[in-house]
């Protein structure tokens, strides 16, 4: 069982969108061999370049469901009209032989993740403020206008949710975020401070 695991932790990230985990979480993995980011299952079908147990499990909808029936799954998600989902078995195999494994996921799957397994290390990373978030959003040039601002609602509401992860780190610095995460992860010793990340999330969502 995940719960009883000792090798290998589970580290769970989540953020808004434009709050820079991606890269973070990139950062983290290059620098370290022994962590790894899940690779989900998909109904959805592979884009240009995506390759099938690389990028993501490419499988059929009654793959998925049947999968979900068997309690297959640590978190599961429909995402514009895909399921997405975090194989147990994936998991499982790398916790077992010593590999720490990354979920980059939603606040949805955190909560079911919560809910289901007690050793899991859980950061949910945030900008300085909701105009730089903004910003950063427009400066990506990925989303449309009525995208964007979507994206800040969902913002505000994923927000609220921060408060329940074990650790809130500030992405105002990159090098100093990273830094943090790294101090997390691997600094047994690591003093957070939990009262001040809490007070910016605080003025974050006045």
């Amino acid at each position: 069982m995940l719960n009883d695991l000792k090798k290998g932790e589970l580290i769970v990230f989540a953020a808004p969108s434009g709050a820079g985990k991606s890269s973070l979480i990139k950062e983290i993995i290059s620098n370290n061999e022994n962590i790894e980011l899940s690779v989900s299952a998909t109904t959805r079908s592979p884009r240009e370049g995506e390759t099938h147990g690389k990028d993501y499990f490419f499988i059929t909808d009654n793959e998925f469901n049947d999968l979900k029936k068997k309690d297959a799954f640590i978190e599961s998600a429909d995402v514009h009209g895909h399921q997405y989902g975090t194989l147990k078995s994936f998991v499982e195999e790398k916790l077992e032989n010593n590999i720490s494994v990354v979920l980059d996921i939603d606040v949805q799957g955190f909560i079911q993740i919560s809910n289901s397994i007690k050793e899991v290390i859980s950061i949910f990373i945030i900008p300085p403020s909701l105009d730089e978030l903004k910003k950063r959003l427009i400066l990506r040039g990925l989303d449309a206008d009525d995208v964007i601002n979507r994206r800040m609602e969902n913002a505000i509401k994923e927000l609220k949710h921060a408060k329940y992860f074990d650790y809130i780190v500030l992405n105002d610095d990159f090098n100093r975020a990273f830094n943090d995460i790294t101090s997390i992860i691997f600094d047994k010793n690591y003093e957070y401070n939990e009262t001040y990340n809490k007070n910016i999330l605080k003025d974050l969502l006045d």
